[in-house]
């Protein structure tokens, strides 16, 4: 497009640059869709050839940018005659934003999937691969199998990998022109072909002039980081930006390592906070005073422990304080039929499968939940989310809540985020926050209220901070006889048909959280006419974009609904304060007979979010500037960052 008329839509949206940006895009739109009319009336063969020709053209050095109309349309009409689903005008605005290197904000129901399937498509006519991120095996799979049929329909292969994909079946998914698979698997993948080559894995990713489209049955099964299209993008690069992969080395547990956990966490009852050992809730850090290592040196020890030196005890002791203090079953992690820990996701409320915390910190809870120890693990390769992701070539991303985070997006990622209009006027009512000094009281008010909206036919959706949590609501519903289904950590394997009939009339559902969920929420007529769902968000998260998540679910795509939020003082926001502080907040408090606080009072609770958010922003750009400086340390050094400094 002309720097003429790229000034015309700046001109055209008052100067400000988001507005032009998404005028400009609408006006390509509007071609886009008249051209793929014209396709109409072609037949299924001359289709396949146009995708052909495209392809070829693509790979003959034809920018990408000047192929765009012709693909989106061609991708518009497949999409129609393979699923029966056209793109609307703007989901084709959403496609033409991430093409152009950044982040769509559509809201919940707008239609992301379908959205995705434009860029993804353009991205792969050059033969180089594409990769679909999704936030679980589930939605690798639902779209990968759906989606499918559009692509094959244009000539392009489709493969998806899973936690369950065997070596070949991944590299030959990953040969395909578009791959679906999760940040995990592609990020695993990538670790083991860096144990398999070392750091040779660079030259052999890098495109070469005589390049073949060959695999090889023992190389690495990737064949490069061209280009990623993340959904829920602010989960995959802002939440789990800091989280590490790593593929372990499994360490022999031995009697003494397992007696050393046992005695460690029967000591902690002997220790008190402030005056043995230092604890900060918002950190989750544990710092032992001389009064608490003179209490670990003199205590008394089986024999198994004489070998261990001071430090090593220090360092159990410590770990095993932080299992008691800041680690809660319901909240950070759930115990499974099988006796293991598995790791709570705050952000989405999920299971974390394979997932372990490290330096002892996993070995402590078990022992603490009285469940088998299991070994601890060194490290044989390791990165970070937000190192992988940096190195793509390309890079795009969708999400329903990424306008908060947009700083951080082009600071780490080059990514600027647009938000793209709803299809329809969103007409969604938040109603008065209501607060409590406990959560008792919280909840004595809470309950009423949900009986009101089932009897009044509204579907109601409750937002729970942790598996507890929703289990305790869930106690209190049924003992009123009104039936409510939960989905938690402890239901992830049913949760797309609990959300699929969230919108009946009368149904009650209960999540721990709804980010990521995948499934559409659709409304009964009779539950439309009601005045639609309703969302209920009994806390408020460290994060707004979480919050927004839940509230996204109401009134999607222009039918009616309505949230509200219940706090109260207890609520887990404020964990991260300390002890002193917390009690002189709420001996300010002035609530009324039934505990309730004016709303004023919701100016602390905003407050609150807003530290925490600047203090986990912080400690991402931290570990980002340090992860920089250790691939420049490693470079000079003629070592790989990934293995041999890999602890």
């Amino acid at each position: 497009m002309s720097a003429l008329s790229e000034f015309w839509h700046l001109t055209k949206a008052c100067g400000r640059p988001m507005a032009a940006r998404v005028s400009r895009w609408r006006s390509l739109a509007q071609r886009i869709i008249t051209l793929s009319d014209t396709y109409s009336s072609w037949s299924d063969e001359k289709l396949l050839e146009l995708g052909k020709d495209l392809r070829w053209r693509a790979k003959s050095g034809t920018s990408l940018s000047v192929l765009m109309p012709e693909a989106y349309g061609l991708v518009r009409e497949a999409s129609r005659r393979a699923i029966g689903q056209q793109h609307y005008l703007v989901q084709i605005v959403g496609g033409i934003g991430l093409f152009e290197g950044g982040l769509a904000e559509m809201q919940t129901g707008e239609g992301k999937t379908l959205t995705a399937t434009l860029p993804a498509f353009l991205r792969a006519l050059p033969g180089r691969g594409c990769h679909v991120v999704t936030v679980n095996d589930y939605l690798a799979k639902r779209d990968c199998d759906h989606m499918g049929a559009v692509y094959e329909k244009l000539g392009l292969t489709v493969g998806c990998v899973v936690s369950a994909s065997e070596p070949d079946e991944r590299r030959r998914a990953y040969w395909k022109d578009i791959t679906y698979a999760t940040s995990r698997e592609i990020g695993f993948d990538f670790l083991r072909d860096r144990l398999k080559v070392g750091a040779k894995l660079d030259e052999i990713h890098r495109p070469h002039l005589f390049q073949t489209d060959g695999m090889s049955d023992d190389g690495p099964v990737q064949r490069g980081h061209h280009f990623a299209l993340v959904d829920e993008a602010d989960s995959v690069l802002i939440d789990d930006a800091v989280t590490p992969l790593i593929i372990g080395l499994e360490r022999e547990n031995t009697p003494a390592i397992e007696a050393l956990l046992d005695w460690s966490r029967d000591l902690v009852p002997q220790l008190t906070a402030g005056t043995d050992f230092l604890f900060d809730p918002g950190k989750r850090t544990v710092e032992l005073t001389n009064a608490g290592t003179r209490k670990v040196v003199l205590a008394s020890k089986p024999p198994l422990l004489n070998s261990f030196d001071s430090e090593k005890l220090y360092t159990h002791v410590e770990q095993a304080i932080r299992a008691r203090h800041a680690y809660e079953r319901g909240r950070d992690y759930v115990i499974t039929k099988e006796e293991e820990i598995a790791i709570v996701d705050e952000g989405t409320g999920r299971v974390l499968d394979g997932r372990k915390w490290q330096a002892g910190l996993h070995q402590a809870i078990e022992s603490k939940e009285s469940v088998p120890i299991t070994a601890e693990t060194g490290e044989a390769a390791r990165i970070t989310v937000q190192t992988f992701f940096r190195r793509y070539e390309n890079i795009a991303g969708m999400t329903g809540t990424g306008i908060q985070a947009a700083r951080e997006f082009q600071r780490t990622y080059g990514l600027g985020v647009t938000t793209i209009p709803t299809h329809r006027p969103c007409i969604r009512e938040g109603l008065q926050p209501r607060i409590f000094t406990t959560q008792d009281a919280k909840r004595k008010a809470l309950v009423p209220e949900i009986v009101r909206l089932h009897q009044a036919g509204r579907a109601v959706l409750i937002g729970t901070p942790s598996v507890e949590a929703s289990e305790v609501l869930g106690k209190d519903l049924r003992a009123r006889d009104i039936d409510c289904q939960i989905l938690n950590a402890l239901f992830h394997e049913v949760e797309a048909e609990i959300v699929s009939q969230a919108g009946q009339p009368g149904r009650i559902t209960i999540a721990t959280n709804m980010a990521g969920r995948g499934t559409d929420i659709l409304l009964h007529d009779d539950v439309r006419k009601n005045g639609g769902l309703h969302v209920i968000a009994t806390e408020m998260h460290t994060n707004r974009r979480i919050d927004r998540q839940l509230v996204g679910r109401a009134a999607r795509q222009g039918d009616p609904g309505s949230y509200q939020f219940w706090l109260s003082l207890e609520d887990e926001l404020f964990r991260y304060l300390k002890i002193e502080k917390l009690e002189r907040l709420r001996a300010k408090a002035n609530p009324d007979s039934e505990g309730e606080l004016p709303l004023r009072w919701i100016r602390t609770f905003r407050h609150m979010q807003r530290v925490i958010e600047n203090h986990e922003r912080k400690q991402r750009k931290q570990l980002l500037k340090q992860e920089r400086n250790r691939e420049k340390m490693c470079k000079a050094m003629g070592l790989d960052p990934y293995l041999e400094l890999a602890e």
